[in-house]
């Protein structure tokens, strides 16, 4: 199943209030409760999906966080996917899933006349070290604003007349047997009317694009895949109500450091000779220089962490490390001179420096006797 805002799953605009978010989760649950839908596995998935939209929209401090930093942000908060809450009252959710499923009750659903949404989202790039330590990035981006002349519906002087496909009355219905099942009219959205004849003015869009631009902040530690909402910057409704911007964060990569979350990971090549000696050498920080002491002996791909030194948590719970990961690097060519002494360093090691010959020294009768 297609990954969905929230706001998007349960319906919602993203400036709901508590009962209306309770409200339309409970009519998609019922929608999607799998005793409503046996054996359909899209209806279950969605039905999953509506519960996790759910219990962060209806916590007020899962919420925020989701609304600034989009579902990334809320890791590290418990949150999953599943049926761990939800519905206040089981049997009433039953009662209302088969008092609707059999016809019963329901009013017109009444929704908005302009046919676009107020909340946006825009794409903003930032370089690796603009994530972590913030910056103030200037915005470029296009908002829609009501057609003056159709007051946003996109009919012609702004004149809706009955729908056709639901005769006004915001539902149509499908029978399955003999239940009878109502959903929301697709082509008026539930309202029950739409236009006759196409607004000249916009083309029959109901809006007006507006180019504009602005400075925000870039908080520090945000990461690729995190959403930032900007309040007040969307789309504009004919009633002057405005929508959110929501910045979807892209990150480039950096040529030698690597980010997991809040750790950075940096390889250090080292020569080998410094790790039969152990050594000490300097590596870059992301705030600054730092030494790495390299104990005789390491082995190719060891880590070494410095706590604290990697990305400043955007939620405020802490500070990343920084890993440096060292990779052991030979010569590629040798001099007759370096070979010579790489022999005489050799043979001042004696047994010890053929391993091997202790390892395997009983392996080659072993063989042998295998086929006697």
């Amino acid at each position: 199943m297609t990954e969905l805002d929230y706001y998007e799953i349960l319906e919602v605009s993203t400036n709901a209030q508590k009962s209306e978010i309770k409200k339309a989760y409970r009519k998609m649950a019922m929608k999607y409760h799998p005793d409503k839908n046996p054996d359909d596995n899209e209806a279950e998935e969605k039905f999953k999906a509506v519960n996790e939209a759910y219990q962060v929209l209806s916590d007020e401090e899962k919420r925020s966080i989701y609304d600034r930093y989009g579902k990334q942000g809320l890791e590290g908060h418990g949150q999953g996917g599943g049926f761990s809450g939800g519905f206040d009252d089981l049997s009433s959710v039953f009662e209302e899933m088969f008092g609707s499923a059999f016809g019963g009750g329901g009013s017109r659903r009444q929704r908005k006349t302009y046919n676009y949404n107020l909340d946006i989202a825009v794409e903003v790039r930032l370089e690796f070290n603009e994530a972590i330590f913030g910056c103030n990035k200037e915005i470029d981006y296009t908002y829609k604003t009501a057609c003056k002349p159709c007051k946003g519906t996109g009919a012609k002087d702004g004149k809706l007349s009955t729908c056709k496909t639901c005769a006004g009355q915001g539902q149509v219905h499908t029978r399955q047997g003999f239940m009878t099942f109502a959903q929301t009219c697709p082509t008026c959205q539930g309202t029950g009317q739409a236009p006759s004849a196409s607004c000249k003015s916009c083309g029959g869009t109901g809006y007006d694009e507006v180019k504009d631009s602005f400075k925000v902040d870039i908080p520090e530690g945000v990461n690729d895949g995190m959403r930032i909402r900007v309040s007040n910057k969307g789309n504009i409704a004919p009633d002057g109500s405005r929508g959110d911007l929501y910045l979807q964060v892209s990150v480039k990569e950096d040529s030698h450091f690597v980010r997991n979350d809040d750790d950075i990971y940096l390889e250090a090549p080292i020569f080998f000779t410094q790790v039969a000696l152990g050594d000490k050498i300097k590596v870059p920080g992301l705030r600054g220089e730092l030494e790495l002491e390299i104990p005789a002996g390491a082995k190719d791909k060891q880590q070494f962490k410095f706590r604290g030194e990697g990305v400043k948590s955007v939620q405020g719970y802490g500070q990343g490390d920084l890993i440096v990961q060292i990779k052991i690097e030979y010569p590629k060519a040798l001099t007759s001179e370096q070979k010579e002494l790489l022999e005489k360093l050799q043979e001042s090691f004696g047994v010890e420096s053929k391993p091997h010959e202790s390892s395997f020294e009983n392996m080659f009768d072993k063989v042998k006797n295998w086929f006697s």
